[in-house]
């Protein structure tokens, strides 16, 4: 069963997507900020839960499916930017766990994903 701060944080994601979408044609933007956190939310449990817990499966799929995405060097910077700053709104967060999630999940990045990261610097 999904914790009250996955539904508020799905709920949110949610709004912001439908809210936005409209607004700002998906085809001609980086990739929206909304659409990055929906697609790594089952990572959220995860990524504040305790110790021993093995990685959903939908977790990892999203961060393929992001990294997979994010083709250009604008695209990687507004991912980066975006979980930068959704993990500085992450109560419990891991931080460790979050650095190594693209490892463990099969993906090479070349930068850790941090509250500390400079997003600029991603090429």
């Amino acid at each position: 069963m999904a914790t009250p701060l996955v539904l508020q944080v799905t709920s949110v994601v949610l709004v912001l997507i439908l809210g936005f979408g409209e607004i700002i044609p998906l085809a001609e933007a980086e990739i929206p900020c909304g659409s990055v956190q929906i697609t790594v939310a089952p990572c959220v449990a995860y990524l504040t839960g305790p110790a021993g817990r093995p990685i959903p499966a939908p977790c990892c799929n999203g961060v393929k499916r992001i990294n997979d995405q994010a083709k250009s060097t604008p695209d990687r910077r507004s991912v980066c930017t975006c979980l930068k700053n959704t993990s500085l709104r992450i109560p419990g967060l891991n931080l460790p766990r979050l650095a190594a999630l693209p490892t463990n999940c099969g993906v090479n990045l070349p930068y850790k994903i941090s509250p500390n990261i400079d997003c600029n610097k991603v090429t």
